[in-house]
Parts: structure tokens; C-alpha cells; sequence
């Protein structure tokens, strides 16, 4: 299914929690909670849980700018 997808130019994003995203990163949940609050990196609520793109969060720690 994943070669279907990819096939089709479909790719699906990687979502991770705030506290993922912290271990994976080595930052504080809640500076990563702020950045999302300040809508400075790519997330959604599901529920009352926040999910972020971990692609667009690695993109921004590297200082790369959304054109």
C-alpha cells in the first residue's frame, strides 16, 4: 500500500505528540507546546491531543523558512 501511495506522488506526512517531538529533539515540551501556540511549526488537534508534523518542526529548527 505504501508503494501505491508513493506511486500516486502521495506522500503522508510523519505526525508526532509535543512530548515525542521533545525526546526526539532534546527540547522542553513546553517550548515546543509555545511554538505551536504561536502557530511557528506545522500541527493539528486531534481531539484534545496537538500533532506535529515532524518534517516542517526539523525544517524550522534548521532555520529553513515556508515558501
Amino acid at each position: 500500500m505504501e508503494r501505491e501511495r508513493r506511486e500516486q506522488g502521495m506522500t503522508i506526512p510523519t505526525m508526532v505528540t509535543i512530548k515525542e517531538a521533545a525526546e526526539k529533539t532534546g527540547l522542553s515540551y513546553y517550548y515546543i507546546r509555545k511554538l505551536c501556540l504561536e502557530k511557528k511549526v506545522v500541527h493539528i488537534m486531534a481531539g484534545r491531543k496537538v500533532l506535529i508534523n515532524e518534517e516542517k518542526l526539523v525544517n524550522f529548527l534548521n532555520g529553513e523558512m515556508e515558501g
